[in-house]
């Protein structure tokens, strides 16, 4: 079975699987202000302990969910199912007991902040990363270790960067996803781009592909 079936049947998590996919109808494009409101308010009662007011997130300690960058290449999917399943290994506990329509308001809360257009198909639809993991390493460690830890295990070693080596992250997005972050970096966050003579390193599309091959064979471990 090919990564990208993989993805597809557990990108909502684990969890998400177990909720029938028809109770989330409510997108974030047809959500009036009273489902936004809803959202919000559900947001602070759950979630802004760690991600602060707006969802700006605080680094080294959780990431913003309101990043023009992540919204346009989030899914819905993506969203929900950090939400249900969480991130294990990680400080981010799931939110299980959460109803339906509050995961859904609170989808279309962070949806309400989004400024970029919608990427997330364009993005999915890239080709799976092809490369050596071994130079992937040697990259990894070079531009990525610093924020994300040697092992990808985030703020738990003390970086600023999220875990990126958990299964919790791995199984839920593409290659595309991590190809197009390491490219494009975030704006107001600390995680840069890393493709272009202006970038914090110019790498080439074949290093970004062994970076992502290295980093799938984390979640491997």
């Amino acid at each position: 079975m090919s990564r990208s079936i993989r993805f597809a049947l557990r990108g909502v998590g684990r969890i998400a699987l177990l909720v029938p996919m028809c109770l989330f109808a409510v997108s974030a494009s047809g959500s009036d202000q009273a489902i936004i409101k809803k959202g919000r308010q559900v947001y602070e009662e759950n979630c802004s302990a760690c991600h602060q007011a707006d969802a700006i997130g605080k680094a080294g300690f959780a990431p913003s969910l309101t990043n023009p960058e992540f919204l346009s290449i989030s899914s819905d999917g993506f969203l929900r199912g950090n939400i249900l399943g969480g991130r294990e290994g990680t400080g981010m506990p799931p939110f299980a007991h959460l109803g339906e329509k509050d995961v859904n308001a609170i989808v279309a809360y962070l949806r309400s902040f989004s400024t970029l257009p919608d990427r997330v198909a364009e993005v999915d639809a890239q080709p799976e990363a092809r490369g050596d993991p071994r130079l992937g390493k040697q990259w990894y460690e070079y531009v990525c270790s610093t924020c994300h830890g040697g092992e990808g295990d985030g703020y738990t070693s003390g970086g600023a960067g999220t875990a990126i080596g958990k299964p919790g992250f791995l199984d839920r997005v593409s290659d595309g996803y991590i190809r197009t972050t390491i490219k494009e970096g975030r704006s107001n966050t600390r995680m840069l781009g890393f493709k272009g003579p202006a970038a914090m390193a110019n790498l080439s599309d074949d290093e970004i592909d062994d970076i992502i091959v290295y980093m799938r064979s984390l979640s491997a471990k």
